[in-house]
């Protein structure tokens, strides 16, 4: 399928998935009085950090220790542990962000004040819905109620925690304990680490993405007018990475990127659509097929027990990024051919309906439902969302053979 092809086949499914939306908001709210909330899961964004690494070319930004801040109520104790419950693995990207200082003296990718801000806010709003609206969460943090899951980043951590004290205004009974994994069996992002051909299929298609008509041109145009040498690897992730984290935190832009802003994130979205359209199906697996199948297993787990005995979490939260987001978002048909910003969040209700039984799964987006595709409505029977998510989802036995089948792609 040609380029242009491609671009007009994702604008029809955009244009589906609004009528969808649209057709779900006029639905009627009398039959969701009958239905009992059984499980929350949130796979959100982090807040607003300082970029990956700097632009070169562009008059420096300053970027100061100080735009660290902690706000003193978004303090929350936290533990971090492996999957396990053992110590917390080391993070190579940690240590990567730590040999990138900005002008100013900051580091790169560190959750800022406005960031911490920002997960304090989604928390409220999870607050409102859940505990004051739903009497479903209580209003006291409870480890037996949460679960907690971070991609082994501090800025993902830190975000996790102020998410948490604007959840439950700082107020908990027993320790909050996050669990991550190691950076090689990571399955919070797409693991180029862990899927060697991942690895190799994306970069194969950046490659070509950057080489398409129109693409390489405006990449062309903007780096000459901002002075960046032809040879510097730069593209469109990198340009947006720095425009946006400059404006949120409303610290001057090179104008040259300010001018051509809207042009940097519509081609930075077509970019990653294109590594992710080109062998879809597998590549949709490879990238969150993992956390599909955990997303399913926490589903059917609600709804059939193992153990009687045990009561089953009522909140399940994992903190990721904007590049597991985006293909979760196409998977489910519900991109919005935006970026995700920071603090972005990904919320899937399970519900029961009190007299038939039958349960009930609602997707929602910014706080806003979304009708995913092969759904009829925003309220989906559980059936048609899991024959959804069983497309995508992997076990580790899945991933493991998918990754390993190099020869297939060449």
């Amino acid at each position: 399928m040609g380029w242009g092809a491609r671009l007009g086949l994702l604008g029809g499914l955009a244009l589906w998935a609004q009528q969808r939306r649209s057709a779900a908001a006029a639905a009627g709210g009398g039959e969701r009085r009958e239905l009992e909330l059984r499980l929350v899961q949130v796979a959100f964004r982090h807040g607003a950090r300082t970029p990956l690494r700097p632009l070169p070319g562009a008059a420096p930004v300053e970027w100061y220790p100080t735009l660290l801040d902690v706000p003193a109520q978004t303090k929350f104790d936290y533990v971090v542990t492996n999957l396990n419950g053992g110590p917390q693995p080391p993070s190579p990207y940690d240590e990567e962000h730590k040999t990138t200082t900005f002008k100013g003296g900051a580091i790169a990718g560190q959750l800022t004040t406005v960031g911490m801000q920002q997960m304090f806010a989604l928390g409220e709003r999870l607050r409102r819905r859940y505990v004051e609206e739903a009497s479903f969460l209580s209003p006291t943090f409870k480890p037996a109620e949460v679960f907690i899951r971070s991609t082994n980043i501090f800025r993902n951590l830190e975000s996790t925690r102020c998410l948490l004290a604007g959840l439950y205004q700082q107020q908990k009974e027993g320790s909050v304990v996050i669990v991550t994994d190691e950076a090689s069996s990571e399955i919070l992002y797409p693991n180029y680490r862990n899927c060697q051909r991942l690895k190799c299929l994306s970069r194969h298609r950046l490659k070509n993405a950057l080489q398409q008509p129109g693409i390489s041109d405006d990449l062309k145009a903007i780096k000459e007018k901002m002075g960046i040498d032809a040879d510097k690897s730069v593209d469109f992730f990198h340009l947006l990475d720095n425009i946006v984290a400059e404006q949120v935190h409303n610290l001057p832009s090179c104008p040259v990127l300010k001018n051509f802003q809207q042009t940097v994130e519509r081609r930075s979205v077509e970019s990653m659509l294109f590594l992710l359209e080109d062998g879809s199906r597998d590549v949709l697996q490879m990238s969150i097929g993992p956390l599909f199948y955990a997303l399913q297993k926490n589903i059917t787990e609600a709804v059939d027990p193992s153990s009687p005995a045990e009561k089953p979490r009522k909140l399940i939260l994992y903190a990721c990024h904007d590049s597991t987001l985006i293909p979760l978002l196409v998977a489910l048909g519900t991109f919005d051919h935006k970026w995700p910003p920071y603090a972005a969040d990904v919320t899937l209700e399970l519900y029961q309906h009190r007299q038939s039984k039958e349960w009930f799964v609602r997707m929602s987006y910014h706080g806003e439902e979304q009708v995913v595709k092969g759904c009829r409505a925003g309220l989906c029977p559980l059936e048609e969302f899991l024959e959804v998510l069983s497309q995508y989802s992997v076990s580790p036995e899945q991933y493991n053979n998918l990754c390993s089948k190099m020869g297939e792609d060449q």
